[in-house]
């Protein structure tokens, strides 16, 4: 009976001992549950962020090779998709050839007006002889006309003489006219040669084009970073503009924190905080506030609140705070992870 007695009483001992250590442990909890919450914000409605872009097709065909996997780590540049680039090889050398053609017309054209140019110093000689022979035509018609008033010539030998006047005359004037032929045929050449520059630049505008279609059937990784999941593969017909896979860029990586609208009032920009990651036991990350919404994130939703109709029943709002990391290693960290973030009040 003593016994019994004893064993009883000893685990009393033992029971109320346990009781003051479980109620100093509440105690201390408490007392540094207070005092954090004194000097914290902390809020556990947050995510980790990265931007997650598709990477499109800027041509359509058909797939020729897919060179990734599901979820690998690419480099800028690197190929990702290889598509059948016939049709864009063959769109490039009829873009070359009607180039190289304008270009030799252009040639061509630029021969003619300056074998016309060498015409019209042909012809700009040719009126010198013709009005050399009219001057002289001019004064053989006085000196006969003077020989016939002296009747030193008759009137037969003055006629031939008119008559080679006539001719030299008309020389004259067909020679200007040639001249005057051949300089508007060199501003039509020259009109026609103006034309066919504006159609080489045309020309040269769709050839570099077609240069740019044949080199988007190759498609790359438009930066580091890490895919998504893999939906394509060989011989699948694709459009312009279709989304190929996601990537990751993993450099930039950032946290939205939805803290409470009555939690915000004294955050600033730059402002201290502490990242835990439920995914990271034991290691606490630092980062600083690098934004804060001008609205709350209900108003960025896509049906927004509307309090003014029905029953109104009022709830706490939470504002979207963006946090950038401070530490570089985040390696480990991947987008959506949850995250509990503390920021230190302004002291």
């Amino acid at each position: 009976m003593k016994k019994n007695d004893h064993k009883r009483h000893l685990g009393n001992i033992i029971i109320k001992i346990a009781a003051i250590i479980l109620i100093i442990a509440s105690t201390v909890y408490f007392f540094n549950y207070l005092k954090f919450n004194k000097n914290y914000e902390e809020t556990n409605d947050a995510q980790v962020e990265s931007y997650i872009n598709p990477v499109s097709a800027r041509a359509g065909g058909y797939i020729e090779k897919v060179l990734f996997n599901e979820h690998q780590f690419v480099k800028k540049g690197d190929t990702l998709v290889i598509l059948d680039n016939s049709e864009y090889l063959a769109q490039l050398q009829s873009a070359e050839a009607s180039f190289d053609d304008a270009h030799s017309q252009l040639a061509v054209l630029s021969a003619t007006i300056h074998s016309a140019q060498s015409g019209t110093q042909i012809n700009r000689d040719q009126i010198k002889g013709a009005h050399a022979k009219y001057v002289q035509q001019q004064q053989d018609i006085r000196r006969y006309e003077n020989l016939v008033n002296e009747e030193a010539a008759t009137g037969a030998e003055l006629e031939q003489v008119k008559a080679r006047y006539d001719v030299s005359e008309s020389d004259y004037s067909a020679a200007q006219n040639g001249l005057k032929t051949n300089e508007a045929k060199i501003a039509e050449l020259r009109t026609h040669f103006a034309i066919l520059q504006a159609d080489i630049k045309r020309k040269e505008a769709a050839l570099k084009l077609a240069r740019l279609n044949l080199s988007y059937t190759i498609i790359k990784a438009p930066y580091s970073g890490r895919l998504g999941r893999k939906n394509i593969l060989e011989g699948q017909q694709i459009q312009s503009g279709q989304p190929l896979v996601s990537i990751i860029n993993e450099k930039e990586k950032w946290i939205t924190a939805n803290f409470k609208e009555t939690q915000v009032s004294e955050m600033y920009i730059g402002q201290p905080a502490e990242i835990k990651l439920d995914a990271i036991n034991g290691r606490v990350f630092k980062g600083k506030i690098a934004a804060i919404a001008g609205s709350t994130g209900s108003r960025f939703s896509l049906l927004p609140a509307d309090n003014s109709t029905g029953n109104f029943v009022k709830i706490i709002q939470r504002v979207p705070v963006k946090i950038e990391f401070s530490d570089k290693n985040t390696e480990r960290i991947v987008a959506g992870m949850n995250v509990t973030v503390s920021v230190k009040k302004r002291s």
